[in-house]
């Protein structure tokens, strides 16, 4: 079998070929190891490769599947984790040389549902330094690059979960989502990402950005194997005081390719707000598309959507500069730049514009809640612009020319304030061949309708199977 045809096959697709023997974790874990030394000098989406340890993984993988203890879907799956999921006895840096030499003694809950499940584990991937940012930049391991074009920024700040999940050198990724950090490279690089509901995926043993936003999910390149990824992350964790008690389901369940009846929403504002035009209209296409499958369109008011940013920024920059006190302490020097000086502005904010923050929060939440009342989902584009330039400051979405980071967490901020379960899928490209993405959010807790819709969609479209020119 082809090399890059096996790292391009899905999860769903090649968990059914390990079960029934056709090939060996072995092989999966080689080819993909050949597409990381060919296509990492120019992504650059690793921090730390195992393939000595992911090769012996996979022979025991194998050896277990030949006896006949098929653990499931997982089995033998290559898996790349964020570099701020805590593995242990392998170096996690957060993305900062100030830790290039922690080793963690404990594996993150993460981690451990991921290797019970049979995964194996190729590396520790890149990202923007402590999840700060939205672009992918990073000068202590080099930034990281678009597979559609390594002059273009990955998204951030899990950059390099996108190019490793696009370029075929991992068939799953993990991601960290503050303010949109799973959706973010997920639309810019042209694949999946799940910002599942606050506490629906265990936090413990990952690097806090801000304790009330952050939302561990899966990023891979079919919805199927979000779905997939979710079985397999999700549960209730007493290690983490935000864990959610709730009943897990099969969110495979959830892939019945049927939309009829589903109502969706479409935020006025979402149109109203600096977008590029092109991206707009792939977004209507792709309503249309949903409408003509027989859900139920319709347009809706969310007044409050144009204050997320502020109330997200307050509660983001207080809560992370809480958080790292001791590094502008002890290690200001050699943090980057543009980080530092988040770090030290957050500071800056008083308890009480803290406090106002998440009063207004809790207005924006009841807000959302009761669109929701009205309609199953809400739909709009993940990203107003496709991928900008690596380090550009601004961006042009439209006839407005704004700020990166404004820009890219316009449209994902709105679902970390309220904690709901969000997916960015793939709707088209532009003619430079850049990827565009479609939103969808629901209910806390209801990714099984978030997932049938996405699924939906992308059954009907052929958009997920293009690959990257690298």
């Amino acid at each position: 079998m082809d090399a890059l045809e096996i790292c391009y096959m899905s999860a769903g697709q090649l968990s059914g070929l390990i079960k029934s023997k056709e090939i060996s974790p072995v092989e999966v874990i080689d080819a993909h190891l050949a597409r990381i030394e060919a296509t990492e000098p120019v992504l650059n989406s690793f921090i730390t490769l195992l393939p000595d340890e992911a090769r012996a993984t996979a022979r025991r993988a194998e050896a277990d599947i030949q006896a006949g203890k098929y653990r499931g879907p997982l089995h033998g799956i290559p898996v790349g984790l964020k570099d701020l999921f805590n593995t242990a006895g392998v170096r996690t840096t957060s993305g900062s040389k100030i830790f290039d030499n922690f080793i963690p003694t404990e594996d993150c809950t993460v981690a451990i549902k991921f290797r019970e499940a049979g995964s194996i584990l190729l590396g520790k991937l890149n990202m923007h330094q402590f999840a700060y940012g939205p672009t992918g930049e990073n000068p202590d391991y080099g930034h990281m690059h678009n597979p559609w074009d390594p002059e273009l920024v990955t998204g951030g700040s899990s950059g390099g979960s996108g190019s490793a999940t696009v370029a075929g050198q991992c068939t799953i990724t993990t991601g960290s989502d503050t303010g949109g950090s799973v959706r973010i490279p997920a639309a810019l690089c042209g694949i999946v990402g799940l910002k599942p509901t606050y506490g629906l995926v265990s936090r413990f043993g990952l690097t806090p950005l801000s304790w009330s936003l952050d939302h561990p999910g899966p990023m891979v390149r079919t919805v199927e194997d979000a779905a997939l990824a979710m079985n397999v992350m999700a549960g209730h964790d007493p290690k983490d005081v935000a864990s959610a008690k709730v009943d897990v389901p099969d969110y495979t369940t959830a892939l019945t390719g049927d939309v009829r009846g589903l109502r969706i929403g479409v935020p006025e504002e979402y149109f109203d707000a600096p977008l590029d035009p092109q991206v707009g209209q792939a977004v209507r296409d792709a309503l249309d598309l949903l409408e003509s499958m027989g859900a139920v369109v319709k347009p809706v008011s969310f007044p409050m959507f144009k204050d997320a940013f502020p109330i997200s920024t307050a509660i983001l920059m207080a809560e992370a500069s809480a958080y790292h006190r001791d590094l502008l302490t002890k290690d200001a020097e050699q943090l980057y730049p543009p980080i530092r000086l988040r770090l030290e502005a957050g500071l800056f904010i008083s308890s009480a514009d803290y406090l106002r923050a998440q009063q207004a929060r809790t207005l924006f939440d009841r807000q959302a809640r009761q669109l929701l009342e009205d309609v199953d989902l809400l739909a709009g584009p993940t990203e107003p612009v496709t991928a900008p330039q690596l380090l550009a400051t601004r961006v042009q979405a439209g006839e407005t020319s704004m700020g990166t980071t404004p820009a890219l967490t316009q449209y994902t901020r709105p679902y970390n304030i309220t904690g709901m379960p969000a997916i960015s899928i793939p709707c088209g490209f532009s003619e430079a061949g850049l990827p565009y993405a479609l939103q969808l959010a629901g209910r806390p807790f209801d990714e099984l309708t978030v997932l049938r819709a996405a699924h939906a969609y992308e059954q009907a479209t052929d958009w997920h199977k293009r690959r990257p020119p690298i």
